[in-house]
């Protein structure tokens, strides 16, 4: 008997987390773009539209970097247009990153009404990842913002290594906090706390929260993106919601990492947190069976099993 047929997981209430959270999965860009083999575009379509038939409402579908940087997302221009009826027709959000003012145009040439930065907290990782100091990507940001907000697009952008950097250390919350300041300050809509490389704790978590709040920054502007690198990815996402905030970064079966930061893992897996909040009583509007089911799909295509524990589990065979 399957664990669905016995009612499990069993919905038990704790005490002030929110009714609903919000699920901004990524596998399609943030998981697809770390494979070391390029996967066929209408893979891809296939690969986000089964993702909106398991409910899922937020669907980061492409990037406009430049294809010399991220080959494996070179197609965006031929695969945007393949699912954007979805926004149309089922109502879900299909936002794409975009890392300059020519981002945005391909971007914006193709229809996109959600747009995303990628932002770093530390020097080392912005030197890395966008070849400027964290002002200069910041003074790189600022025209995208404006040209995206005037246009009346929703613009959310990444803050990466806010927990931890490669090459740095630990990062304090003070420097975090600004950069965030800043680009809430420009416009952005929604930022992403980003645990780039997976050393996040819950005490962190929840201090940089708090001094983010104290800072003006509202809970209602911020995401979280956890790495699975320690095994912290779930209990830091319990952290932020006990916190207030409802909107959690995850990647289908557990797909993605960081192609400029070797040490990041995997993104936590969608299905290992649809069953904490489905523990916890809380909704999501996911169909995990659905969800489980394109997962181990696109594990088939990508000929290797899903690395989420809760994929392997409801996909076992007797």
């Amino acid at each position: 008997m399957s664990t669905s047929e016995l009612g499990l997981p069993m919905a038990v209430a704790a005490p002030d987390l929110p009714a609903r959270v919000r699920i901004y999965e990524v596998g399609a860009r943030d998981g697809l773009q770390n494979e070391k083999a390029t996967v066929p575009t209408e893979v891809k379509a296939e690969f986000i539209r089964r993702l909106a038939d398991s409910g899922l409402t937020t669907i980061e579908a492409t990037s406009f970097v430049h294809p010399k940087w991220v080959p494996q997302l070179a197609d965006a221009e031929q695969l945007f247009p393949l699912v954007s009826d979805l926004g149309r027709s089922s109502g879900v959000h299909l936002p794409v990153l975009v890392p300059n003012e020519r981002g945005l145009d391909r971007a914006l040439a193709l229809g996109a009404r959600h747009v995303a930065l990628f932002a770093s907290a530390t020097e080392s990782f912005a030197k890395a990842n966008l070849n400027r100091t964290v002002d200069e990507s910041l003074a790189m940001f600022e025209p995208v913002v404006s040209r995206a907000k005037a246009d009346k697009v929703h613009v959310r952008s990444y803050i990466s290594m806010c927990f931890g950097d490669p090459w740095e250390g630990p990062v304090p919350i003070h420097q975090v906090v600004r950069v965030c300041k800043a680009l809430r300050d420009m416009g952005c809509d929604e930022l992403s706390l980003g645990d780039t490389i997976g050393v996040a704790t819950p005490g962190h978590v929840q201090n940089l929260l708090a001094e983010l709040n104290e800072e003006g920054v509202p809970t209602s502007a911020l995401g979280v993106h956890f790495h699975d690198t320690y095994g912290q990815a779930l209990a830091n996402t319990l952290a932020a919601l006990q916190h207030g905030v409802t909107t959690v970064d995850a990647s289908a079966g557990g797909l993605g990492g960081c192609p400029y930061a070797k040490s990041a893992t995997g993104n936590l897996a969608t299905e290992d947190l649809v069953w904490m909040l489905q523990g916890l009583g809380i909704d999501t509007g996911v169909d995990l069976a659905r969800l489980t089911a394109t997962s181990v799909w696109m594990a088939e295509r990508l000929g290797r099993p899903s690395p989420s524990r809760t994929v392997k589990a409801l996909s076992h065979k007797e």
